[in-house]
């Protein structure tokens, strides 16, 4: 039996003999491997677990207006996170003398100094820093967000291992909800490293504002710390650029408070105003009466998170006209003194066409067709020229596309070919009806014949300034001569016209020729016309155009025979003129007899 227990302890130490043998077999030949075979593969095991590589975000370009005042900038603010793995009895940082010398310090000390640093209560972060008893140590949590970079660099002073900062850039909005449709507004990226654009010029001007990530490689030591001492491999970040507008910050304020104003004093849908330079094409201004702050952009509507002036199409009723009158004018078909018998309802083809009001039959000149904005009169000047004539001139005047000022969900509105037009709508188009644009169409529409007949496309954007001042230029804008000089010119005339004896008398403004059309459009629903827009378009000063102003209000409520647009222009047109310091009109008026005979001079 002794015998049987001798030869089975002998076996067990043969056993664990071999199995030691072969364990230090296999530790010789690992050894052998990573200091023989493959050192640069054992090497760079080691290294890589003391290199880390942080993302350097680039700076969020700026939005400017034209003047340099800022409408969006973006700041650096910081996270700061903390990893409760791994962590030391004490903490060893650099003396705070300026030398190389170090100290150590408890965990009580530094969290201590921290607390003063955030202003947070010392045992609320102990408890985010330390873990705690019997829970497992977690490697990610947020003590701080959005610090500012003084508070960053005085927190990693203190020298807390495994603390670190995480970039964020914040979006500010200094003007406030001015400007806000048209801004848009930013969201946190996928990555969290940052912000992306949303909404608006955030969104369109990503390209131009996002700049390109950089990054960073060193070393760190067991207990989490960089090691100043190791080399540091660097690419910079790109910052954007900065986007500059041709808003000027002072009209665009005053546009969008009259825009307010106006759909509350007639708890309209939506109103708006925009200014545009006769002479450049450029906008000064877009108001909306809906305010979007883009720090809070969640408290707008989504529809009016956009600028309605570019993404609402409506019929524009008799601003319309403008186009129709050029056409027959710049085809030698009509002159502005020609003679027509208006009657108050006429039939053409079958198709009555009625004017708004009830009036006598009068014996007009064209201009003052224009001037009174008759419908039956106006579809006798449109009949000079053919449907295909008529539809190439609104083309040739932007209708029907979509107007490119740099702004994501441009409308095109609506424009048929003339092939298609029914009976009626061959007839209604020449007075506003059966199409559909924008308010910056109509804007636009007023440019080209305030400047001579010739279409500049609309623009937002001044130019791209780079990270070394150097401006980039923008897309050159198109330009587009739509009817001759001469035409324009009389334009301006049966614009004055309509200021001086016509449907808007009350856009006068003291010491200037002013010129325009009023136009009211009934406004489409899925259960017909259910409303109407009001809107006035002018020019000023017709002696030397600069500036065009619309003012749009659509679907008003209360009494029809109250709703205007008048003050709203004036307001605005005049604050144009004197921020510009725009000289008086020095000369008389051209504004042409809308009556044919003097007896016929009827008061308005």
């Amino acid at each position: 039996m002794s015998s049987t227990v001798a030869d089975t302890a002998k076996k067990r130490m043969r056993f664990v003999l071999l199995l030691s043998i072969l364990l230090l077999v296999i530790i010789a030949g690992r050894l052998f491997w990573v200091q023989g075979i493959n050192p640069a593969a054992a090497a760079k095991e080691a290294a890589d677990t003391r290199n880390r590589e942080e993302i350097i975000a680039p700076t969020r370009g700026s939005i400017l207006d034209k003047n340099g005042n800022i409408l969006a900038v973006s700041v650096d603010r910081y996270d700061l996170v903390v990893d409760q793995r791994d962590q030391k009895d004490t903490i060893r940082r650099k003396v705070r003398d300026g030398s190389n010398a170090r100290e150590r310090i408890s965990w009580e000390q530094a969290i201590k100094e921290l607390s003063v640093v955030l202003d947070q209560d010392v045992d609320e972060l102990t408890k985010a820093i330390r873990p705690q008893e019997g829970a497992k140590p977690k490697g990610y949590v947020m003590i701080a967000k959005s610090v500012t970079p003084e508070v960053r660099n005085e927190v990693m002073e203190i020298g807390i291992p495994r603390l670190n900062s995480v970039l964020r850039s914040e979006r500010q909005y200094p003007q406030g909800v001015i400007a806000g449709p048209l801004l848009g507004f930013v969201r946190n990226s996928e990555d969290q490293k940052g912000v992306v654009g949303a909404e608006g010029l955030e969104l369109s001007q990503e390209e131009h504002l996002a700049g390109s990530a950089g990054k960073r490689k060193f070393e760190v030591s067991a207990d989490g710390v960089r090691i100043p001492t190791t080399e540091l491999e660097e690419t910079p970040a790109v910052n954007g650029q900065d986007v500059m507008l041709s808003i000027d910050n002072d009209i665009q304020y005053v546009a969008q408070r009259a825009a307010e104003a106006k759909q509350k004093q007639f708890n309209a849908e939506w109103a708006t105003v925009i200014v545009q330079e006769v002479k450049t094409g450029k906008l000064l201004a877009i108001g909306d009466s809906a305010e979007l702050d883009p720090n809070n952009p969640g408290a707008t509507e989504p529809e009016f998170r956009r600028s309605v002036s570019i993404t609402r199409a409506f019929e524009p009723g008799s601003t319309g006209k403008a186009a129709i009158f050029a056409a027959a004018i710049d085809q030698g078909k009509v002159k502005p003194l020609d003679e027509f018998t208006v009657p108050n309802k006429k039939t053409f083809t079958k198709e009555t066409i009625n004017d708004s009001l009830p009036h006598a039959t009068y014996d007009m000149t064209a201009a003052g067709i224009f001037a009174r904005s008759y419908n039956t009169g106006t579809v006798m000047v449109g009949n000079t020229v053919s449907k295909q004539t008529r539809y190439d001139y609104m083309r040739a005047f932007g209708l029907g596309t979509p107007i490119d000022v740099g702004l994501n969900g441009a409308s095109a509105g609506q424009l048929a070919a003339p092939e298609t037009w029914d009976r009626r709508q061959q007839y209604t188009t020449m007075f506003g009806q059966g199409y559909s644009q924008t308010a910056l169409h109509t804007a636009s529409i007023f440019q080209t014949l305030a400047n001579g007949g010739v279409r500049i496309q609309p623009s937002l954007i001044d130019g791209y300034r780079n990270e070394d001042g150097s401006i980039s230029e923008p897309a050159e804008r198109k330009e587009t001569r739509v009817v001759k000089d001469s035409t324009a010119s009389e334009m301006l005339k049966l614009m004055e016209s309509v200021v001086e004896s016509g449907t808007g008398t009350k856009m006068k403004i003291p010491g200037y020729r002013v010129g325009g059309k009023s136009g009211t459009g009934q406004a489409a629903s899925a259960k017909g016309y259910d409303g109407y827009t009001y809107s006035f378009a002018g020019v000023a000063p017709l002696d030397d155009p600069q500036y065009v102003v619309v003012a749009t209000m659509y679907r008003p409520q209360g009494n029809w025979r109250n709703f205007s647009v008048a003050d709203t222009f004036t307001e605005v047109m005049s604050h144009t003129l004197n921020t510009y310091n725009v000289p008086p009109s020095t000369s008389d008026s051209e504004a042409y007899n809308v009556f044919v005979g003097e007896e016929q001079k009827k008061p308005w």
